[in-house]
């Protein structure tokens, strides 16, 4: 898609989301700049480490903490009823728990969204990758779609990132760049291509897509289907400032 049209959809979605009061926010955060990988190691910077199987037992859960803490991954990635878990096993390690919020489907109530945020944080938790509503989004209807953003940005609060999901396998190109501007504009830190739930995971032309949308004032998480260093580099060299993968030993050569 051309910037031009990208930036036509970006502005009419603005308008729009003035129109219904939705009022702008701009956190403050350092603007980011294309990322130069050139080795594995510094891949592993970039990667949440993620299980998110519904079958995951504590052992896996703990396997996953000491792979983190092995190969300095940025962040581990787990259903909510292992942060405590997590929080203990990660401690003074410098990696990040990240959790979910309305997942993997993102049909929730937006309040029951925001109380999942408001524990995934009270317990420890200091990202949450969230999933839009999809069904508002098909159904046009932006300002629903913001307010559920919203409630899960006003319960994660300043310190806590939020990446909102959007599903991008099941979007038209057109979707994918209202769903990127709606989280730009309410204030999310990072938009993200899939739950890894959908049928397939990240591409790089979505990638890209996503991150002419927002520009370098967001981040933007490349997550589903990336087994191997090539194929998280491709996102890297497409947009993407943060990987989402179970396979994160893999990319960095451990196995």
């Amino acid at each position: 898609m051309r910037e031009a049209k990208i930036k036509g959809i970006s502005d009419e979605v603005t308008s729009l989301l003035q129109s219904g009061g939705i009022k702008p926010s701009k956190p403050e955060r350092p603007k980011l700049e294309p990322i130069s990988i050139k080795t594995r190691w510094e891949m592993a910077r970039l990667i949440d480490h993620t299980l998110l199987k519904p079958q995951a037992t504590r052992g896996d859960i703990e396997r996953l903490c000491q792979e983190a803490r092995k190969f300095s991954f940025a962040s581990v990635c787990v259903n909510p009823c292992f942060i405590p878990q997590c929080v203990d096993s990660l401690q003074d390690s410098g990696i990040r728990v990240c959790s979910v919020a309305g997942f993997p489907l993102g049909a929730n109530l937006p309040e029951v969204k925001a109380l999942e945020t408001k524990r995934a944080v009270d317990q420890g938790a200091q990202e949450v990758d969230m999933v839009m509503n999809l069904g508002a989004l098909k159904s046009n209807d932006l300002i629903h779609l913001a307010r559920d953003m919203e409630a899960v940005l006003q319960a994660a609060g300043p310190k806590t990132l939020v990446k909102v999901i959007i599903e991008a396998a099941l979007l038209s190109d057109e979707e994918k760049v209202k769903a990127c501007a709606v989280a730009q504009w309410v204030g999310a830190d990072f938009v993200k291509t899939s739950t890894g739930f959908g049928p397939h995971g990240a591409t790089v032309s979505d990638v890209a897509l996503m991150r002419k949308t927002v520009g370098w004032g967001m981040g933007v998480k490349a997550a589903g289907g990336i087994r191997d260093f090539q194929a998280a580099l491709q996102m890297v060299e497409a947009g993407a400032s943060r990987i989402g993968t179970s396979s994160g030993v893999r990319i960095v050569g451990g196995e």
